[in-house]
């Protein structure tokens, strides 16, 4: 691809930090003396830690490019070494074209200014003359739905009217190029709704996207291709399917997910999810199940103290995020007391009537006012194939996952309107 079709191209980008490990660092002003007089020469270990390396990618103008990959894969680095937030230790990154940029609640906005007067600052920070900013005003405030707090400080809005802000200006103003980090998960989901709808807009119109999210359906939707980060370093870069499937997939080749090193869990922590498996009907570990099927979901636990009235919860999305089910315990009136140490949840399914695919599953450990534990993508696990209706035909993607037990016939009008 010619230089002059490119919107973004990244060149081995890398990024080093210098990480400081105390172990023993002074936590009180008496202490800090104390040190400094007995240990004067002492120096803290150091680690020198490459958030990003050799980062090489182009994304082509107009298009519409996900960014994806789990916690601490380097994609907010990237993001913010793309809009010159942070200076990239080596490497090359060209952008053609005025950037506006989203990354996180309060980017590019002065607190003590008003609604309207951040409309102005950032549309000047992008290089936007004041007709072309009054010529989109309108259209910014009536998106963001902030009228009335229009002439208030920011500093005053809540989260969800200055992400509201915040992303009106950057879309709606003419920046070649629209940068947007996973901060609308901070809208509520009309919001949400209506921004991939705006991004669609925005991309229809010829200008590009770089879009990082944790939503699989958004980037499936949204984009053609895709860059999977991994650690660090580019995984993948290419078809959006192949990236988000590979995304879903990594390290899932054994036949327990092992979770005690998820960094990426919410929750308390009282009652933690350490492994996740399944059965099939003859006790044996697996991960491929047939349509039908009965098997086991078996969640090891540990608890920090003994809790009554614990649910359990398992999701099963397909791999672009979309929820197919959710088998919980609360539906059905089941919760358990746990004594402090490890323990084990189990879950029996007759059957999954779902077409042939891979699905993952989140577990979420709760109670009475109580938030234990969440872990997206906890394991992923294949429904194989199976000629349900004996015709060798099944349904394709885009025709639903759900396999349905059905039967068509001829019937006369009168049978059907009771007459």
């Amino acid at each position: 691809m010619s230089s002059s079709g490119l919107a973004i191209s990244v060149r081995g980008v890398g990024k080093q930090y210098t990480i400081r490990h105390d172990y023993t660092a002074p936590t009180t002003l008496a202490e800090a003396i104390v040190r400094c007089v007995r240990h004067p020469f002492a120096r803290a270990e150091r680690e020198q830690f490459w958030a990003l390396k050799d980062v090489t990618f182009d994304v082509a103008r107009g298009e519409v490019l996900g960014l994806i990959g789990t916690n601490g894969a380097g994609k907010s680095t990237l993001l913010k070494i793309l809009s010159r937030i942070t200076e990239m230790s080596e490497g090359e990154a060209d952008l053609h074209g005025r950037v506006g940029s989203l990354l996180e609640v309060g980017t590019g906005f002065n607190q003590e200014l008003t609604g309207r007067e951040n409309v102005f600052l950032n549309g000047a920070i992008l290089g936007m003359t004041r007709a072309e900013i009054r010529s989109q005003f309108d259209a910014i405030v009536a998106f963001a739905g902030v009228e009335r707090f229009l002439d208030t400080p920011v500093k005053h809005y809540s989260s969800g009217m200055y992400v509201r802000l915040a992303f009106a200006v950057a879309a709606h103003l003419r920046s070649e190029i629209l940068i947007v980090d996973e901060v609308l998960a901070v809208g509520d989901a009309d919001f949400q709704r209506k921004c991939l709808g705006k991004m669609r807009d925005v991309a229809t119109d010829g200008r590009t996207v770089l879009l990082v999210s944790h939503n699989m359906a958004a980037i499936g939707s949204l984009c053609s291709r895709a860059v999977l980060l991994r650690n660090g370093r580019v995984a993948l870069a290419g078809d959006v399917g192949e990236a988000i499937e590979a995304y879903s997939t990594y390290e899932d080749s054994t036949l327990v997910g092992d979770l005690r090193d998820r960094h990426d869990r919410t929750g308390s922590g009282g009652v933690r999810a350490t492994t996740i498996s399944m059965t099939a009907g003859d006790g044996e570990l697996t991960r491929s199940i047939r349509y039908g099927q009965p098997f086991d979901i078996l969640i090891d636990y540990e608890a920090k103290a003994p809790f009554d009235h614990v649910l359990a919860s398992v999701s099963i999305n397909m791999l672009d995020g979309t929820r197919v089910a959710t088998l919980s315990s609360g539906f059905r009136n089941e919760s358990f007391s746990v004594a402090k140490g490890a323990g084990t949840l189990a879950c029996r399914v007759p059957g999954l009537p779902l077409r042939p695919d891979t699905y993952a599953l989140d577990v979420f450990m709760h109670g009475h006012h109580a938030f234990h534990d969440y872990v997206e993508r906890a394991m992923t696990f294949d429904i194989a194939p199976r000629d349900v209706y004996g015709t060798g035909r099944m349904p394709q993607r885009n025709e639903g996952a759900l396999i349905a037990d059905y039967h068509w016939r001829t019937v006369e009008r009168e049978v059907l309107s009771g007459r």
